[in-house]
């Protein structure tokens, strides 16, 4: 099999972690999703507990655009003094290395705008109707049923907003990627089937 590397976006509550999850057991891939924290931890001897706060939620304040990739590069990485600039630097480098040495599905953290100019890459959108994702995070990561609409439409805000600086894109416009699934149409197990036959085109 030729080496791909599958990104996946995905709205809080939709199930792309464990969709990406399943899509690499069955494929026989290496996942990353908060492996990708104990990596950069080793890498910036930040603490895992800042990186897993910070990796994809976008915080106010000062943030340099250091990624090395795209029109907001910043030659003086050395120069910067917030540590979120230096985790998000190393984090991109990590993805990149990553992909070059292996076959994988990477979720979030921007992945599909870091390796955008590779052509062994699949993009996938994973998203939901806010009922089905209130639903299923009720049940899986035990939210309060009155608050959990709330809780979801802020974490993707922080995300929207956390993608659209480091890339100047729009995080879930389907420009971005080759695939928007609808998990809640779809199901869990239909959303894995599909990305599994495109991975394999």
């Amino acid at each position: 099999m030729k080496r791909r590397i599958v990104t996946i976006g995905r709205e809080c509550g939709s199930g792309g972690h464990t969709i990406g999850k399943l899509v690499a057991e069955k494929l026989g891939v290496s996942f990353y999703d908060k492996e990708i924290v104990e990596l950069v931890a080793a890498k910036t001897k930040l603490s895992p507990e800042f990186i897993a706060a910070n990796d994809e939620y976008f915080q106010n304040g000062s943030l340099g655009h250091i990624f090395g990739y795209g029109g907001r590069f910043s030659s003086t990485l050395h120069t910067q003094s917030a540590l979120r600039d230096q985790m998000q630097f190393v984090q991109a480098e990590l993805l990149r290395e990553i992909a070059d040495r292996e076959s994988c599905v990477i979720v979030g953290r921007c992945a599909d705008y870091i390796l955008r100019e590779r052509g062994d890459v699949l993009n996938v959108f994973i998203h939901s109707d806010m009922p089905y994702k209130v639903e299923r995070s009720i049940r899986e990561h035990a939210l309060e049923e009155k608050d959990a609409a709330s809780v979801l439409a802020k974490r993707d805000k922080a995300r929207a907003q956390h993608y659209r600086f480091y890339t100047d894109q729009e995080w879930g416009d389907m420009k971005n990627y080759h695939l928007s699934l609808d998990s809640g149409a779809l199901g869990v197990d239909g959303c894995v089937a599909l990305i599994c036959q495109a991975f394999a085109l």
